[in-house]
């Protein structure tokens, strides 16, 4: 059992590198909650509605 605990923390990190290196993926950018369109349409309809270049 104290193996598995030390194990674990390193294949939360291993996993979490994994993904952040497909992170400019979109599709498991979305799955992860982050939509780079989505932010884009929102900074632009701000700017608009603020009347900002």
């Amino acid at each position: 059992m104290a193996l598995l605990a030390r194990v674990a923390p390193w294949d939360q990190l291993a996993r979490g590198l994994l993904t952040v290196g497909h992170y400019d993926d979109p599709e498991v950018s979305r799955s992860l909650g982050w939509d780079a369109d989505a932010v884009v349409a929102r900074g632009r309809e701000l700017r608009r509605a603020e009347g900002r270049p």
